[in-house]
């Protein structure tokens, strides 16, 4: 017993080198290693999307819980496996779907996979690298080949939307008191206010729906002043033929399918405007 937890001691110290430093409890290592073996244990998918919706099932029943990367007073790569919010959810299901396609098991790659998805480019360099605003997760994704927006394909329009809500409220987020990563937050803002967003709206989802496929990222829009994004999920086709959506719920406080399809879950948000798809690639 003493062994394995000196190997495991010496694997979470060695990786800052890897991956700047990397935030990791000895739960969570466990609950890695316990995630691996569950994934090895699935049947071969038909596509991609499959597999994902496969994995993102895995995590059923794993509580809710925000803000679980505002960890310390330093941005780190934070690994928690235990309580999810809608983005690490997502997150981590590719970074398991990516493992899983490329058999690949080892907790190295996890972090490499991990950074390379949650930051800027794929590489952590402080809390602004982080991609705070999931329009900008896409973007960058997109980028990095990753993903596909595929909204405008399938029936989507071009809005102009200010994009400052961090800036405005930063309060609400502890490492914006240090003065550097306010003003870089604040460029990204003017950068993000440079560039139009697509969205399929509220009202046009219905005549579009037979064109999402299970394992596109669904991502909610809103009317919410200076904010693009209030929570995400995966597109998931349910026995009813309509498209549900698999997600880290703040309803049920837990990983689940919605038990109603995904446009009678929007009519239920009083602030959503619609959706952005992204096709993982």
């Amino acid at each position: 017993m003493k062994k394995s937890l000196l190997i495991t001691t010496f694997i979470l110290l060695i990786q800052p080198i890897l991956a700047q430093e990397v935030v990791c409890s000895q739960k969570d290592k466990v609950a890695f290693e316990n995630k691996i073996t569950a994934l090895q244990q699935l049947k071969e998918q038909p596509t991609y999307g499959a597999l994902l919706i496969a994995v993102g099932k895995t995590f059923f029943g794993i509580p809710y819980v925000a803000k679980t990367l505002e960890i310390g007073t330093t941005e780190a790569l934070v690994v928690n496996l235990q309580g999810l919010d809608c983005t690490t959810y997502v997150e981590n299901v590719l970074a398991f779907g990516t493992m899983v396609r490329n058999q690949k098991t080892d907790f190295d790659t996890y972090t490499k996979t991990l950074e390379e998805i949650r930051y800027l480019d794929g590489k952590l360099d402080g809390y602004p690298s982080r991609l705070h605003y999931f329009s900008q997760w896409i973007k960058n994704n997109e980028k990095k080949g990753l993903v596909k927006d595929i909204t405008k394909d399938i029936g989507g329009i071009t809005l102009d939307k200010e994009i400052n809500f961090m800036g405005t409220h930063r309060e609400l987020y502890p490492f914006l008191k240090n003065n550097q990563n306010f003003e870089k937050i604040k460029q990204t803002e003017q950068e993000l206010n440079g560039q139009t967003i697509c969205i399929l709206q509220q009202d046009r989802i219905a005549a579009n729906e037979h064109l999402i496929q299970s394992g596109d990222i669904i991502a909610l829009t809103t009317s919410i002043k200076g904010l693009d994004i209030t929570h995400t999920g995966f597109a998931t086709r349910g026995a009813d033929g309509r498209i549900h959506l698999l997600h880290a719920s703040t309803g049920s406080m837990e990983v689940e399918v919605s038990d109603v399809p995904l446009i009678d879950y929007l009519k239920k948000i009083k602030s959503n405007t619609g959706i952005m798809i992204a096709r993982p690639l």
